[in-house]
């Protein structure tokens, strides 16, 4: 009986550790993610700011846009480039999708849920320990940030 019940717990820490890494490919134009997305119809990433109007607003988005950073533990969560000094932190719907490693750099398309939101300082230091930041730019992490988020439906890799 234990040495069953070993192999039963040897089995779901196997899944945990397989499940904890980014989907493997290459990102080439033409890959789709999620519900994947159209290319037709997508706006510059750099207008969603005034189609956000205020703090309660939530908008139905397809926006083309560069990806910056992409989580380097499962895929999870990318970065967008709206302008030089704006990001977009993007999110997965209902956490049921994940992104390559080879995504970063790349142009895509997205289709998702926009919103701005105070981010605290925890989750602010969780996702910079997840993108492997140095200790010291981790500690100096020490206010909240309001930023612009996305909850991604689908993503389609143009570029």
């Amino acid at each position: 009986m234990n040495k069953f019940i070993a192999i039963c717990c040897l089995l779901v820490c196997s899944a945990f550790i397989v499940n904890a890494q980014p989907p493997k490919g290459n990102a080439k134009a033409g890959s789709t993610y999620g519900a994947g997305a159209k290319a037709d119809n997508a706006i510059a990433i750099a207008e969603l700011p005034s189609k956000l109007p205020n703090d309660e607003a939530e908008v139905n988005v397809k926006v083309k846009a560069k990806v910056l950073d992409v989580c380097p533990k499962k895929g999870c969560w990318m970065k967008l480039a709206i302008n030089d000094s704006t990001t977009a932190f993007v999110k997965m719907k209902d956490y049921s999708f994940f992104v390559p490693l080879a995504i970063k750099g790349k142009t895509i398309v997205l289709d998702g849920l926009a919103y701005t939101e105070v981010t605290s300082v925890e989750e602010l230091r969780h996702y910079a320990e997840d993108a492997k930041k140095p200790q010291s730019e981790i500690d100096a992490i020490t206010q909240p940030k309001r930023q612009i988020r996305i909850t991604a439906d689908g993503i389609l890799v143009v570029e």
